[in-house]
Order: C-alpha cells, then sequence, then structure tokens
C-alpha cells in the first residue's frame, strides 16, 4: 500500500507540468478553432466582420513575423540563466505555443530546453537515496568459486 505522502509528492512533481500542457491545449483551440478554418477567414475578411476579428490578426501577425519563437527562445535563455524553476516552466509553455502556432524551429528549442531545465529542477528536489540493497551485509562476503 503505498502513502499518502507519496501521492502528494507525485502531484506536487507533477504540478509544473500542468501548466505547459494547459497552454499547448489552448494554442491547439486557436489554431484549429479560429486561424485555420476557411469559414473564419471568409467571415474576417467581409466588410461588416465580428470584433473578435482583429484578435484573430493579431495572432495571425504574431507567428507571421516569427514573434512568438522569439518570446518563446528568450524564455529558454532565461530559463539557463534563471535558477527559479517557473522560468523553465515558463520557457516550456511558451515553446508549446510557438510549436503550435507555426513558429517549428524556435519553440521546439525552447520547449526541449525548458522541459530539459525542469526535469533537472525536479531531480535536484528529491531526496538523495543509496540504491536499495547497494551496502547490504551478505553482499560483502566473497566467494572463493563462481
Amino acid at each position: 500500500m503505498r502513502r499518502p505522502s507519496m501521492r502528494i509528492g507525485r502531484w506536487r512533481m507533477a504540478r509544473p507540468w500542468l501548466l505547459p500542457l494547459a497552454v499547448g491545449f489552448a494554442a491547439a483551440g486557436l489554431r484549429y478553432g479560429l486561424i485555420e478554418p476557411s469559414v473564419m477567414e471568409q467571415l474576417c475578411s467581409g466588410r461588416h466582420s465580428p470584433l473578435w476579428c482583429s484578435w484573430r490578426q493579431l495572432l495571425v501577425l504574431g507567428f507571421l513575423h516569427d514573434v512568438y519563437g522569439g518570446l518563446a527562445l528568450a524564455a529558454a535563455a532565461w530559463a539557463l540563466v534563471g535558477k527559479r524553476p517557473w522560468t523553465a516552466c515558463l520557457a516550456t509553455a511558451l515553446g508549446a505555443f510557438a510549436l503550435e502556432l507555426y513558429c517549428f524551429q524556435a519553440g521546439a528549442l525552447a520547449l526541449l530546453i525548458g522541459c530539459l531545465r525542469l526535469l533537472r529542477w525536479q531531480t535536484q528536489a528529491l531526496p538523495r537515496q543509496p540504491p536499495a540493497g547497494q551496502h547490504r551485509q551478505r553482499d560483502q562476503h566473497v566467494q572463493s568459486q563462481p
């Protein structure tokens, strides 16, 4: 039976991964629900377009000018220099956002750097324990024959 503290520790370790996951899903929703459908393009290209079409236009201009990739790379550089785990979480989230919104190279690099920094922070936060059974008494006996 598992101890309750183990479950709390696992949830605590999983919490920083929830923001990049949510940002990735939100970016996918924006891409496939607002940017890519031809119906949205036709709706926003008319004379009497809805008010939210200006937000759609800003999203499109953002990936055309590689704004999301630049922000993701800046966050990745900050995660490399910074000592806080939230900078790695930010780099991971912005990398996922940029990757989903057509900034493939910069987004993938920022996502990779953010994930590696977040994993490193999490492994350093774990308690140090020797491997189980490494220094037991029975392992110290020498056998004369193999």
